[in-house]
């Protein structure tokens, strides 16, 4: 089955997902510069939500970190590893994550990389078994990370997590699998053309209260970018690929059921951090179409707008025209969909002609869209 998710989030001013400039993301689609939050970034604040964490637990998550070294080293310790031998060897799981074993210098794996609970313990389990052949100090010293790294199997039938089953791992070493991602997200644009602005500020020192004019003016002062726009999120689900990814994990089928109604809830419900202690742009879906394909035909529905909106209700506007693409899909392609689930905050009563089922209210199309599941 594949899932498509269809979502419309409207934000006041907001700096959700800077570029290197310190701005908001920006691209051009229609001729037009529009909004844009990077799929890197909406990943995240989706899979380190604590909704996620609690409606999935946090044994089904994995970690993303350089920081291999410390966590092998904390398990050496709690496997009553001599410390001064986890000491020794902790520079050199540096080394793994490169297929030549090459050691870092700074503390840290020279790649990032998604680990799942087992990975780390797999990983810490191998280079105990080494430790445990070293009689001394000087041993440990003369151990190679390469051959480390190799002690390390079992990649291939090792369970994985959630996160790493649905965003895919990339790794260049055979201590750890390569997953191909099983959920497929777009960079979210806005629906209409963007008005990137700056916001001048002042921080005032409370101390300065002097009458001279030297003891006057900020004690800092500052711009940052911002700007305020409509969004079109769009993601694709594979549960088959998602089954697959997890068919070593234990409890795979309930942990596939908890993902789908999980992963929407998250969507839905949190939004990427970037200035949100300035700006507090906290905002909830304006309007959700999941549809529930067995022909998987993965069918973003951005061109809808191709035209940018510039309506006095952007958001009513968005929504009419999500709904009018996904009926014209219908008309024009007549591909096969189980299920066309739309929800829209009932302040706008729009709704696709081919829905097959319509809400007002979200928990209800959550309900609907796990069931179709099962």
């Amino acid at each position: 089955m594949l899932y498509e998710i269809h979502m419309l989030k409207n934000y006041p001013p907001t700096n959700l997902n800077r570029d290197d400039t310190g701005a908001p993301k920006t691209c051009v689609f229609g001729g037009v510069t529009r909004g844009r939050i990077s799929s890197q970034c909406l990943k995240r604040s989706w899979r380190t939500s604590e909704l996620l964490k609690s409606e999935i637990g946090e044994e089904n998550l994995g970690i993303r970190t350089r920081k291999l070294p410390a966590l092998v080293a904390q398990k050496l310790l709690e496997m009553g590893v001599n410390p001064e031998y986890v000491e020794a060897v902790t520079p050199k799981i540096t080394g793994f994550g490169n297929k030549d074993g090459k050691e870092t210098k700074d503390g840290t794996t020279a790649q990032i990389i998604f680990f799942a609970p087992g990975d780390i313990e797999a990983a810490a389990s191998a280079v105990k078994e080494k430790l445990d052949s070293c009689k001394n100090v000087k041993d440990v010293e003369k151990l190679k990370a390469k051959d480390l790294q190799d002690a390390v199997t079992g990649a291939d039938v090792r369970p994985i997590t959630l996160d790493i089953a649905l965003f895919g791992r990339m790794v260049t070493c055979d201590a750890f699998r390569d997953v191909e991602a099983a959920m497929q997200v777009a960079q979210a644009i806005s629906t209409g053309k963007v008005c990137v602005e700056s916001d001048y500020f002042t921080a005032m020192d409370d101390l300065l209260r002097g009458e001279t004019i030297e003891e006057k003016g900020a004690g800092h002062i500052n711009d940052t970018d911002f700007n305020a726009s409509c969004y079109y999120i769009y993601a694709s689900l594979d549960t088959d690929a998602l089954w697959e990814n997890l068919k070593y994990s234990e409890d795979s089928d309930e942990i596939v059921k908890k993902a789908l109604p999980a992963l929407l809830r998250a969507m839905a419900f949190t939004d990427p951090s970037g200035k949100q202690n300035s700006f507090a742009g906290h905002v909830l879906p304006s309007a959700v179409l999941v549809e529930c394909k067995t022909k998987k035909v993965p069918t973003s529905l951005v061109n809808a707008f191709v035209k940018p909106v510039a309506a006095a209700d952007p958001v009513e506007e968005s929504i009419r025209r999500l709904a009018a693409e996904s009926d014209m899909m219908v008309r024009n392609f007549a591909l096969p969909v189980e299920e066309r689930l739309w929800f829209s905050v009932d302040k706008y009563d729009v709704k696709p002609e081919y829905a097959t089922k319509s809400f007002t209210v979200f928990p209800e199309l959550v309900e609907a869209a796990a069931a179709a599941l099962q």
